[in-house]
């Protein structure tokens, strides 16, 4: 947050010190040029022009002089001294120098031939100073872009004194134009009209230059202007362009020039001196500048670095403390609530809705209170989320355990009806309507597992396996279709019997209610070495991946039941009671493309009894004669429907075995093996139902005796 500013701070700075940077940089590289390419570049200037003047002479009388030859000389070192000064100038040659330098330096390679073409005699006097005059132009060319600064008044001020300077060069022209007609008195046509052309050049030039000069400047050319040398030169070069002959005598001209260009070469190197002092003047007063603002620029960034870096860390500090806190509320303090909500106790809104104790500026301290109320107001609605579910799972008790009262007393009630009817039509209802309050007694069981209570029954002593899978698949629906096949001789804890009964009755109920009809579901268990496992497969569509995945989640670690999820019922139910225990429970893929719940009750549950063959006493405990009855009436082999058939007291304990009475022996007399008839005589029903009823009443009259 702090980061973004500073940096957008440093590189403001950066930019503008950049920029004035670059103004100094070419303030003192306009003085470096000055100092090598300007001052040589002048001088090669004037000595250009002075050849210029020697070799009018020559070309009017065609004769070589000394003087001509000792000026030569000097504008050969000239040239020197000018190509010596580009090396020195170095790196502030840039690129919009090249191309001017390297005009120049074409125009320098001429004066080897020009000067041969004038010692031959070839050409005329005008052509052979235009070649002069075309150096020249490069040479001015070259101040053109020498003038290269970012101080305007400074600009302004080298600008008119390139045009007092040009306009010496066109006086210089005038000059070298009429010493070559003083030789010969006369002037050519051309000649006079290149005369007039540079006299009014000369004067566009001037008036320029005076208007753009400062007035330190400007006074000292006005100076120059009002002397004799230049009022004569002004009467000489009005007249000569007026009649376009040279002037009668060649002394008052000379002399006039003479002094007249001394004094103007003088003004001009001055006021070159002059403005190359005030550029270095600006330079340097740009660069104490830029060093003042650059200081204090520099020192107001560090200032707001450390500045910011010290409240930024503040800030971290105090950030931190609110997101430990934050931290520590929402991934520990409110999970710990709900999950003390959840296991059923007080919790106290007060005490555990604590501040959110942070210092720091107003913003956090704002930001911990607004926590702290979400904190109150989360912990307030969990309390009443809680009570609200305690509250419905009370409800959920009392219902349930109204309805086992009702159910208990009709229960009661069928005994008695059915000990007094001997009829074997109402004896059939009256076993449908036994199985069916049975059922509703485990459903009504069912919701006081989901409030979180336990059921009332329980035995003392440990209950056989198969008597606990046979029970289970009594209180199924659709009890007909399902096969228990042989298992090994365990016993349960009978404190956890009814639970395990439950859990078994409600998969195996599922696995009937999703397989088609005609069909069977097959239970079949054995001991391994973890403890006990019962698995009940089905011949159904099955499941996806993903959903045996979620069940299985669910049954590894049930949340809270949701009342609006009531679809998966039976889930919950089987889900709480295997955590209840240690009970692991796995819904899987059949290979024949139904279900298979594999049920694991753990080695601390399971009491090995292998001598003993399953339904025997030696010390166990037996299930009610009810459970019992409906048990031994639904496991068994062949029946008029094609369905397992019951042979009566084969897997009643010693104890239940007694000399069975007349209807009883004659129904035994039937060996099991006898195929089933197609219909049974009111008689055999009426015998198979008094021997049932019988049988009942004294398992009841055992198991009243023994107690629960």
């Amino acid at each position: 947050m702090l980061l973004l500013p500073l940096l957008s701070l440093s590189a403001l700075w950066g930019f503008v010190l950049n920029l004035t940077m670059g103004d100094a940089q070419s303030l003192l590289r306009a003085n470096t040029l000055y100092q090598t390419l300007g001052v040589t570049s002048t001088d090669l200037g004037l000595q250009l022009q002075a050849e210029r003047a020697r070799s009018a002479e020559t070309l009017t009388t065609r004769k070589l002089t000394t003087a001509l030859s000792a000026q030569r000389a000097r504008t050969n070192r000239s040239v020197t001294d000018f190509k010596l000064a580009v090396m020195e100038a170095g790196n502030a040659v840039g690129d919009d120098l090249r191309l001017p330098l390297g005009t120049l330096d074409s125009a320098l390679d001429r004066l080897g031939p020009i000067r041969a073409e004038i010692d031959g005699g070839l050409g005329s006097r005008l052509a052979g100073l235009n070649e002069y005059n075309r150096i020249l132009d490069a040479i001015f060319t070259l101040y053109d872009h020498l003038v290269s600064v970012s101080d305007l008044t400074i600009f302004q001020q080298a600008s008119s004194l390139q045009a007092m300077g040009m306009a010496r060069e066109y006086v210089a022209r005038e000059h070298a134009l009429i010493i070559g007609a003083l030789a010969d008195h006369r002037l050519t046509q051309p000649e006079a009209a290149a005369f007039t052309e540079y006299a009014a050049s000369r004067k566009f030039l001037h008036a320029r230059g005076l208007a753009g000069l400062d007035v330190q400047l400007r006074r000292q050319y006005e100076e120059v202007f009002a002397t004799e040398p230049f009022l004569s030169f002004a009467t000489m070069e009005a007249r000569i362009t007026t009649t376009g002959a040279p002037p009668p005598v060649a002394d008052t001209w000379n002399q006039s020039l003479d002094r007249l260009t001394s004094r103007l070469d003088q003004l001009g190197s001055a006021s070159a001196e002059v403005l190359a002092s005030r550029a270095s003047e600006a330079a340097t007063s740009t660069i104490v500048k830029i060093s003042i603002a650059g200081g204090l620029g520099l020192i107001a960034v560090l200032s707001s670095i450390i500045i910011s870096v010290r409240f930024g860390r503040r800030l971290a500090g105090e950030l931190a403390g609110l997101r430990s806190a934050a931290v520590e509320l929402s991934g520990t303090r409110l999970p710990d609530i709900v999950e003390r909500l959840r296991r059923g106790e007080d919790v106290d809104v007060k005490k555990e809705a604590k501040a959110i104790k942070v210092s720091g500026s107003a913003e956090i301290t704002d930001v911990a209170r607004a926590f702290g109320s979400v904190q109150r107001t989360a912990v307030t609605a969990a309390v009443g989320q809680a009570a609200m579910r305690h509250g419905v799972g009370q409800v959920f008790l009392n219902l349930a355990r109204r309805k086992q009262g009702l159910l208990h007393r009709q229960l009661a009630l069928l005994d008695g009806m059915q000990r007094r009817t001997h009829d074997p039509d109402r004896l059939e209802e009256l076993f449908r309507l036994d199985h069916l309050t049975t059922r509703m007694r485990r459903h009504s069981e069912s919701l006081m597992i989901l409030s979180g209570a336990a059921p009332g029954r329980a035995w003392r002593k440990p209950v056989s396996v198969i008597d606990i899978v046979r029970a289970a698949v009594a209180e199924v629906e659709d009890y007909t279709r399902v096969n228990v096949e042989t298992m090994p001789a365990s016993a349960i804890d009978g404190t956890a019997a009814a639970d395990v009964t439950h859990l078994l009755a409600e998969l195996v109920e599922n696995a009937s209610l999703y397989s088609p009809p005609d069909t069977t579901v097959q239970v079949r268990g054995d001991l391994v070495s973890n403890g006990y496992v019962i698995e009940i497969e089905d011949r159904g569509l099955g499941l996806s991946a993903g959903e045996y995945s979620a069940f299985n989640a669910l049954l590894a670690a049930p949340p809270e039941f949701d009342l609006a999820d009531s679809d998966r019922l039976g889930l919950f139910v089987v889900a709480t009671l295997a955590e209840r225990h240690g009970i692991k429970v796995l819904l899987r893929r059949s290979p024949f493309g139904g279900t298979a719940a594999v049920v694991l009750v753990p080695r601390s549950m399971v009491t090995e009894q292998a001598a003993l063959a399953a339904g025997d006493g030696g010390g166990k405990a037996e299930l009610p004669s009810r459970t019992r009855k409906k048990a031994l009436a639904v496991v068994t082999s062949g029946t008029h429907a094609g369905l397992p058939r019951r042979v009566r007291q084969a897997n009643l304990a010693p104890q239940l075995k007694e000399q069975p009475s007349e209807p009883e022996s004659r129904g035994q007399e039937r060996p099991a093996e006898q195929e089933p008839r197609p219909e049974r005589s009111p008689d055999e029903v009426r015998d198979l139902f008094s021997a049932f009823q019988r049988g009942t009443q004294r398992a009841r009259e055992e198991a009243s005796e023994e107690g629960p």
